[in-house]
């Protein structure tokens, strides 16, 4: 009898955790599950004896290529920001080749959940956005002098942004004027910090409308603690909660209050709004290398490809936070007409069809088979064949190589007549094909239909 490719991962990973656990006197793990999400590592909770474990690693080294803080760096950055009071997890062990399981560590669980619509249905917002400015302010604190920590030089990391997008075809205009953007805008050196480098809701653990666990530290590295702020600002990480702009719980000027009361460091408007677009950018192109790693064999995972689509999320989101920089003529002037929508077929199923037939097969046939992470992949795997479906259906176009060239050169900009139209026709179509449920498509739709 063949061994299955999920049970043999299994006891690979039993064997090399029972070698990694031995080191400091642990057990052999037992009830091993896969957890869901984690774009670029995998995490496994499991316990041993009586102490409940996640371990987190990149199964290959490969996946470890380009990474500025390596797992060992990482674990002793969390074993850092733990001993000055900050809620990082307790790390227990790290891997070494012998475990056989690639790079990573084990870490003993905390309590809570990181789930964002079970955190953002709390009651008591207000609470939870001051814990998560204290906890910022604590981490900034941290002296960075010694620490395993990578420096971010600003201008080099946007360069090299801009270095990636024109890597991935440089077709997006979107992209094309967020760099320009960030290019005029960029802020002077100021001195780094240890920062966090992805503080959001996700890598969080809350409990009873509390912060009880801060995660993924694999960012980490030394900057402008103004780069923290902003990011869980973001507008793709306030989830269903857009009208609240402070990760989805509040307002930013209480955010911002609440990190000078716990001792964070001066607040520069301008600083947090050139972080925001910057982080924005980041993770669009974030997005996009997805499906780099997909091509390149790396990680074959359906899921990298989906993840790949969500760029144009990011895509809305930098120009509704550009446009205001155009002029007043340009920001009032209507939407061209969309693209005219393919005809309903009356013969033989089309493609879009044949699609949601098997999207709707798996939802009923399949769907009660599975459990743990294959709930997961299977979600996945449906909004795979729903973007292709829409996108056979709606023919969105969010690629023009001329006009994102035309952009970087300065030969184009918001006061372009007609530009900003255009690319907000651009970022409704391209999202609404790709992940029509994005909170701030509706957002946009309102705003930009009524110009």
């Amino acid at each position: 009898m063949t061994t299955s490719p999920a049970h043999s991962q299994t006891d690979v990973l039993f064997c090399g955790l029972t070698t990694a656990l031995a080191r400091v006197g642990l057990p052999a793990p037992t009830g091993l599950e896969r957890l869901s999400g984690g774009a670029n590592m995998e995490s496994w909770r499991f316990s041993a004896d009586e102490t409940p474990c996640v371990l987190r690693r990149a199964p290959t080294l490969e996946m470890m290529a380009g990474r500025a803080l390596n797992h060992a760096g990482e674990a002793a950055l969390i074993r850092a920001a733990r001993a000055a009071g900050v809620t990082a997890p307790d790390v227990l062990v790290e891997l070494q080749p012998a475990d056989a399981l690639g790079s990573g560590y084990i870490m003993r669980c905390l309590p809570g959940t990181p789930d964002p619509t079970v955190i953002l249905a709390g009651d008591q917002p207000g609470a939870l956005l001051a814990d998560f400015a204290r906890e910022l302010a604590a981490i900034h604190a941290i002296p960075a002098a010694g620490l395993p920590a990578p420096t971010m030089d600003t201008a080099a990391a946007l360069a090299e942004l801009k270095t990636r997008f024109l890597s991935y075809g440089g077709d997006r205009p979107i992209l094309a004027l967020a760099v320009c953007w960030l290019e005029e805008n960029l802020p002077a050196p100021t001195a780094p910090h240890l920062l966090h480098g992805d503080f959001r809701l996700g890598n969080v653990l809350v409990e009873h409308g509390r912060l009880t666990g801060v995660l993924d530290w694999e960012l980490a590295h030394l900057g402008d603690p103004h780069e923290d702020l902003a990011f869980g600002c973001m507008t793709v990480w306030r989830f269903a909660r857009p009208d609240r702009p402070a990760f989805g719980l509040g307002t930013v000027d209480a955010f911002v209050a609440a990190y000078a009361e716990a001792g964070g460091v001066s607040f520069e408007p301008a600083r947090f709004r050139f972080w925001l677009v910057y982080r924005t950018l980041w993770w669009a192109l974030g997005c996009l290398q997805m499906g780099a790693m997909w091509r390149s064999g790396i990680d074959r995972s359906h899921e990298r490809v989906v993840v790949a689509r969500r760029a144009s999320e990011q895509e809305l989101d930098l120009l509704l936070l550009l446009e205001t920089q155009a002029p007043a003529a340009e920001r009032d002037r209507p939407l061209p007409p969309a693209i005219e929508q393919a005809a309903q077929p009356q013969g033989e199923p089309s493609g879009a069809e044949i699609l949601t037939a098997v999207s709707e097969w798996l939802s009923s046939d399949i769907k009660p088979l599975v459990s743990g992470r294959g709930k997961f992949d299977l979600a996945v795997a449906r909004n795979a064949l729903g973007i292709v479906a829409r996108e056979l259906d709606q023919r969105p176009t969010a690629n023009d190589v001329a006009l994102s060239a035309d952009l970087l050169s300065g030969r184009a900009s918001l006061a372009t007549p007609g530009l900003l139209s255009q690319l907000r026709r651009m970022a409704l179509g391209k999202l609404t094909a790709d992940m029509p449920k994005y909170p701030a498509l509706a957002t946009a739709w309102a705003l930009w239909e009524g110009t």
